[in-house]
């Protein structure tokens, strides 16, 4: 646990942030951890508004950090004593660089290969989990894991109506069979394509040399509150108005 967070320091601001999330992907791949993508924070514009920020931010997740399971059920070992908690997200992958910025829903589409409902994992380093963006970006975008359930590929014939879907899509997220919340595709900034949009966009405004690069995963915004988890908890995921398969995940 960190007594006081980087944002508290006079002058530590996002750039100085992407700074040290820059250093900390130098420190990873020198211990042979490979970037594989990056996952997204404050995809709500409102929140935008009490924070002060022009768009979202951005860490990377590595190649230890990522898991898929095909069969759409996974276990994961709880390591450590921290509070984590567990968000529901829509993840993509790249089949294409973005370097644009401005992209509609559609085009972002038209630069994935497979989207996939997947589970975020979430370690807040600071008391109260109370941060800043700044914090957010510095500290591996509070990222501890991300789960990935059955891919579905993107087909240019359908990029329509997955659009449309994207936006419409509800989600039931349960615990031991019990219903917690119900979120919606519109959760992440009204469609998780356009959240990838704008990721895209985000990335090339600030350092151009970054942009999103084909074969990357993106972890597009939670669609519901982050919810504690505990060892022996068992979460699913179950969508409506999307065709992917329901994920359930156990902590060990």
């Amino acid at each position: 646990m960190v007594g006081s967070p980087p944002s508290n320091r006079p002058g530590f601001d996002l750039g100085g942030a992407y700074g040290v999330e820059a250093k900390l992907r130098q420190f990873r791949e020198a211990a042979g951890h490979r970037a594989v993508g990056r996952k997204v924070g404050y995809a709500n514009k409102a929140v935008w508004r009490v924070l002060k920020l022009e768009t979202l931010v951005w860490a990377h997740m590595y190649d230890d950090t990522v898991h898929y399971c095909d069969s759409n059920s996974a276990t994961l070992a709880i390591t450590h004593p921290r509070s984590l908690k567990i968000e529901p997200e829509i993840v993509f992958g790249l089949k294409q660089r973005i370097t644009s910025q401005s992209l509609d829903a559609p085009a972002a589409l038209e630069s994935t290969d497979w989207l996939a409902l997947g589970f975020e994992i979430i370690d807040c380093p600071f008391p109260g989990w109370k941060f800043q963006p700044s914090d957010f970006v510095a500290s591996f975008g509070l990222h501890a894991a991300l789960v990935i359930g059955e891919k579905i590929h993107v087909r240019a014939d359908l990029i329509s109506k997955m659009v449309d879907d994207l936006s419409r899509f509800k989600l039931r997220m349960s615990k031991g069979g019990t219903l917690v919340e119900e979120g919606s595709g519109r959760n992440s900034l009204r469609s998780p394509a356009l959240c990838l949009a704008e990721l895209g966009a985000a990335i090339v405004r600030r350092m151009p040399s970054e942009f999103l690069g084909a074969g990357e995963i993106v972890s597009s915004g939670t669609l519901t509150a982050g919810h504690l988890i505990e060892k022996g908890d068992v979460w699913t995921a179950e969508v409506e108005g999307i065709s992917l398969p329901p994920l359930t995940l156990q902590f060990v």
